[in-house]
């Protein structure tokens, strides 16, 4: 099973999206897919239109003996599940607290369902304790949407830090852009200088869009929705074309 992280320390910066979106074109391809929603918001469960469940506490996660089976919640898109969150995910950190080798705990837990799903996202919160550490050792690629914003790109270098320190493993790093307005001379400098010091970076952005923006008030992936799919093919704005841009 593959694990994918949409990660960030700043919010507001297009994870829910990302992770809604392209779990749902996972899904479409034939891939059993599995979102696992771990901000306690619980956005992208909103988007799946699932109910949290009143008085739970976090701790139902972690029990080895039972694993995460009695969390997987089906979606309204076949081969896409769900683990919802709610509010009781705050505290999280501190079930993991009491037990042994606490970075690694959601990683086993995640592991035991290998065999269900070809490939699980994770939903992540914009912050950095053990359940962040947890997410750095789980996931083979580690995918992180930048606004272009010098805060944004700030981020980015602290989250590397920050990886690099607390995992004890950790896949690949992959950024891209999110909310991208071509007519902005201060967007198109900002992807180009980045991708300058980030080769990594996908060629391909998100654009600022009313489709995206929408998929709060629909509640489905963009391309569920009735004026789907989003047209054209995705822009390529940095990496070796950053010359032309």
């Amino acid at each position: 099973m593959k694990v994918i992280a949409i990660y960030n320390l700043k919010g507001g910066v297009g994870k829910t999206a990302a992770t809604v979106n392209l779990s749902y074109l996972a899904s479409r391809g034939g891939y059993r897919t599995l979102v696992w929603d771990l901000d306690a918001q619980g956005a992208a469960s909103f988007y799946f239109r699932n109910q949290p469940r009143p008085g739970r506490d976090p701790s139902y996660l972690l029990d080895k003996s039972k694993g995460l089976g009695k969390a997987l919640r089906a979606t309204n898109y076949d081969g896409l599940d769900l683990i919802q969150a709610d509010l009781s995910y705050r505290n999280l950190d501190l079930e993991l607290d009491d037990h042994k080798k606490p970075k690694l705990r959601l990683r086993r837990q995640l592991g035991r369902l290998k065999n269900k799903y070809n490939i699980a996202f994770l939903d992540c919160a914009p912050s950095m304790p053990i359940v962040a550490e947890n997410i750095f050792n789980m996931a083979g690629v580690l995918l992180v949407p930048l606004i272009p914003t010098q805060l944004s790109l700030r981020s980015f270098d602290q989250l590397l830090r920050f990886r690099d320190e607390q995992a004890s493993r950790g896949g690949n790093v992959l950024p891209f852009f999110s909310m991208v307005d071509r007519r902005k001379r201060l967007h198109r400098g900002l992807i180009v200088e980045f991708a300058t010091k980030h080769p990594e970076v996908f060629h391909s952005y998100i654009p600022y869009a009313s489709q995206i923006e929408r998929m709060g008030e629909r509640r489905v992936p963009v391309n569920a929705s009735a004026d789907a799919p989003y047209g054209g093919a995705p822009s390529r704005l940095c990496g070796r074309r950053c010359a032309a841009v």
